[in-house]
């Protein structure tokens, strides 16, 4: 498949505080985000696998985001979560879940829990999800909201993102949510042959790249440049 450049913008869409129609929004927001891929890549994949949408469509954003920020929700841009991070723009998340290209029987590594959107969204479509997060009350809260709403195949950790998750590798898929300086060795190593990662790199005030990686049967790696975004970055002592 071929990915285009996506146009660092927002569509104008933006949810009354106090609006409880939650699926109603819901469904706008998917439309929109179908839309905003029609502006950002090229005619002969300009919307998402209906896989990714039915996921999107059906992992309640609300549920991931402080109440401060539930009414802005389903609008197709990044929401701070606290501590400096935020949940992902909608766009970002369906994009980098088709990068992936997963399968029901996949096994994927996500670094960036987060507040656990992408894990979630990630869950509706895999065998399972492993999950690593480095600020403790986020790792805590995720986990805890992960398992209230029923994702019992994702297994989060607090833990440095960069080393991975060697007990459970080799994975399918690996996402990283945060930008890095460059693709961390141990990923690329924990990563099956014909298995993906996408990862942002770049630095926080430097242009940054979604990368796409693929590696090949016999361990090499052929790397695609998707679009340029814009992220946190991954931190830790690496």
């Amino acid at each position: 498949m071929k990915y285009g450049f996506y146009l660092l913008l927002f569509l104008p869409f933006t949810l009354q505080a106090g609006e409880s129609d939650y699926a109603s929004a819901r469904a706008t927001m998917v439309d929109e985000v179908q839309y905003y891929a029609t502006l950002a890549r090229d005619a002969d994949n300009a919307k998402f696998d209906e896989r990714v949408i039915y996921a999107l469509a059906k992992v309640e954003r609300h549920e991931f985001v402080p109440d401060a920020q539930k009414p802005f929700a389903y609008e197709n841009r990044p929401l701070p979560i606290g501590h400096g991070q935020t949940i992902s723009q909608p766009y970002i998340v369906a994009l980098m879940t088709e990068l992936a290209d997963t399968g029901p029987d996949d096994i994927v590594l996500e670094i960036g829990t987060g507040s656990g959107y992408q894990a979630a969204v990630l869950a509706e479509l895999v065998n399972h999800v492993y999950s690593i997060e480095i600020v403790d009350a986020l790792a805590r809260d995720a986990q805890a909201r992960l398992k209230r709403l029923g994702y019992h195949n994702v297994t989060t950790k607090l833990g440095d993102g960069y080393y991975g998750w060697k007990e459970h590798a080799l994975f399918d898929a690996i996402i990283v949510t945060a930008a890095a300086s460059h693709v961390p060795p141990p990923l690329i190593q924990q990563l099956k042959p014909g298995g993906r990662i996408v990862v942002p790199v770049g630095g926080r005030f430097t242009t940054q790249q979604l990368l796409l990686l693929e590696k090949t049967e016999d361990g090499g790696i052929i790397a695609r440049q998707i679009a340029a975004v814009r992220f946190v970055p991954l931190t830790g002592k690496h």
